[in-house]
Order: C-alpha cells, then sequence, then structure tokens
C-alpha cells in the first residue's frame, strides 16, 4: 500500500500518521520527491481502514499494490534512485561504462586493461576474480589474489572496481571492492542475497539466464530488505532457442524495468551476445532504449584470455564504442560520466 502525502502538511501531523501506521505492525518506507512525499507500506495491510486514511487533510491519495516487491517498486519511489560509487553517479540522467576483462590473469594484464579503459572514459573497472564456469575444468580465477590485483589496478588507476562474489564465505575478502556483483547463477542464491543486504555496499544484480524481470526485482527486494538500497540490476540475456548469439539481449527489459522500479539498469552486451563484433550495435541499441549504463569486457589480447576472450574488445574496438557512446547520449538526454 502506498499514500501519497500533500507537501503542505505539518511535521507533525506526517510524524503522527506515521507513528499510527507503525502501531499497526507495518514497517514504513518514506520517499520524498520534489512534488510529493510517498508512504510505503510494507507488511499485511489488510487491516488497514483504505477511507479513514484517505480522509485525512494531509492525504493526497492511497492506493493498493499488488506487487509483491515494495523496496523496488516505483510506486514506493517515484524518483529514479541514483546509486553513488566512489562519487560516480549511476542512474537518473548519468550514464556510466564499466569496462575491463572477465578475469584477472595477471598483474601486468589488469593494470594495462584499467589504464587504457580509463584512457577511453570507462568510470569504473570489472574484473573477475572467482569464475563461476560451466566445466570444472575450466580457469576459475586467481581468487583471493585477483581481488589483490584488482585493488593494485585501483591504486594505480582510481578507478573503482567491480567484481563478482560466488559465496558468503569469500565475502570477507570484499570489504574493499567498490561494486559487489551477483552473477545470473546466483540471482536466486537467496542467503547470499540476504547476507550481500547487509553490506551497504552497492550490489550490482545480473538477471538469471532463465528468470522473469519479477523474478529479478524480487531478488533486488531480498537485498533491499536487508537495509541495501544501493542496487543496481544488469540485465546480461537469456537463454532461448537462437543459438546464433550466446544468449538473447532482451531490450524491452529496459523500459519494462523503467516502469516498474526506480532502480538504475545496465546492459551486458558481452555476455548477452557472446561475440565481439556484436557487442558494439548492441551496446548502441541499450543506450538508444534507455539503460543507465553498460558492463563490457575489454581485454589487452583477447585471443589469449583464459576466458570469454571471444565476447571481448581490444581497447582500440572500446576507444571507437566509447567515441559513438559519448555521441549518443544527448538524443536520450543522458550525459556521460560525473
Amino acid at each position: 500500500m502506498i499514500i501519497v502525502v500533500k507537501n503542505s502538511c505539518e511535521e507533525k501531523q506526517f510524524t503522527n500518521l506515521i507513528d499510527w501506521v507503525k502501531e499497526l505492525g507495518l514497517d514504513v518506507h518514506v520517499s520524498r520527491g520534489e512534488h510529493s512525499t510517498v508512504l510505503g507500506l510494507v507488511g499485511d495491510t489488510s487491516r488497514v481502514d483504505i477511507d479513514l486514511i484517505s480522509s485525512l487533510d494531509i492525504v493526497e491519495q492511497v492506493q493498493r499494490v499488488q506487487e509483491p516487491y515494495k523496496n523496488a517498486n516505483r510506486k514506493f519511489h517515484p524518483e529514479d534512485s541514483v546509486i553513488n560509487v566512489g562519487g560516480h553517479k549511476i542512474g537518473k540522467d548519468k550514464f556510466h561504462v564499466i569496462a575491463g576483462p572477465c578475469s584477472v590473469e595477471s598483474e601486468k594484464q589488469i593494470i594495462e586493461v584499467a589504464e587504457a579503459v580509463k584512457a577511453s572514459g570507462a568510470t569504473m573497472l570489472r574484473g573477475g576474480a572467482f569464475k563461476p564456469r560451466t566445466s570444472p575444468y575450466a580457469f576459475q580465477g586467481l581468487k583471493d589474489t585477483g581481488i589483490e590485483l584488482l585493488l593494485k589496478a585501483k591504486k594505480e588507476t582510481g578507478l573503482p572496481i567491480v567484481t563478482e562474489l560466488l559465496s558468503v564465505n569469500n565475502l570477507d575478502l570484499f570489504k574493499d571492492v567498490d561494486v559487489i556483483q551477483i552473477g545470473a547463477r546466483n540471482m536466486q542464491n537467496f542467503e547470499l542475497l540476504k547476507e550481500v543486504g547487509k553490506t551497504g555496499k552497492p550490489i550490482l544484480l545480473k538477471r538469471g539466464l532463465a528468470n522473469t524481470l519479477q523474478e529479478l526485482l524480487m531478488s533486488a527486494e531480498y537485498i533491499m530488505a536487508e537495509g541495501d538500497s544501493e542496487v543496481i540490476l544488469c540485465e546480461r540475456g537469456i537463454r532461448t532457442f537462437e543459438t546464433m548469439t550466446r544468449n538473447t539481449l532482451d531490450l524491452s527489459a529496459i523500459p519494462a524495468l523503467k516502469d516498474r522500479t526506480h532502480l538504475p539498469i545496465i546492459i551486458d552486451p558481452s555476455h548477452s551476445t557472446g561475440i565481439a563484433k556484436y557487442v558494439e550495435p548492441m551496446s548502441l541499441a541499450s543506450v538508444g532504449a534507455g539503460a543507465d549504463g553498460l558492463i563490457i569486457e575489454v581485454h589487452n589480447d583477447p585471443k589469449r584470455a583464459l576466458c570469454d576472450g571471444a565476447q571481448s574488445l581490444n581497447p582500440e574496438q572500446f576507444d571507437k564504442l566509447m567515441g559513438k557512446i559519448k555521441a549518443m547520449l544527448p538524443l536520450v538526454g543522458k550525459t556521460y560520466g560525473e
């Protein structure tokens, strides 16, 4: 249930309303917008008398909400959320690109790539230290050493780092990581979601390869229910009957999610297509569809990459793409970086 409160109300009236709602055993999420204040009531609202609340002078509108996600719901939070990562604001009218290799392979590799993507304008560095792989014989990442190398690259370039957490057991290693990524395979690992929700860190949550958008929002709700509102949603392609690409990039997810949630939405054109030459057109299509950012795989030598070289751009290709992205952003009312 949501209660829209008039901006003209007195603070004492506002406080009394919140206290009364809490006495009914409900939690209250307060969202102060430019033109109105919205109270989101979380819990069993069946005991709430809508007519009684509507009759109050300070109340403009009362509405029941059917969706099971409350914290992530735009009805509770009409204004777009802006997530701050190391001074970079993600969401609303700001656009960011996260770039780097699929896997951290060596100190030389990660620093070289970090310097290259920063020079092209990337505002954050991605890199896998712990790698979930379909085959148990494939490269699994450098693990804690990979985290250390990412932090060295951060020190060298100043770029905030984004890397994937696979297990609660490794959470202590992520204390200096700027954005914790929850990958597609762990989107419904609810115990993991609850634990990262307790960190208060920005969380990049990827859609599972066979999950609906509502299931993605419910996973975000798990994180937010623990008190962490810093969630960035990521569409990375879903599994369909199509075999010409690694996955199928669901660009319709962008406007559909924008209707339903205030959380920022970024696109992963690398994992969704699995083919480097498709990354540019899908990146530009994502900008046109209203995405808030991109996460792109860049490797200094894709042919020799230990993981996902086929979908990785080299620094020159990435630099060319960044120029096109920045040229296109004014058409959709967004500015790059900050």
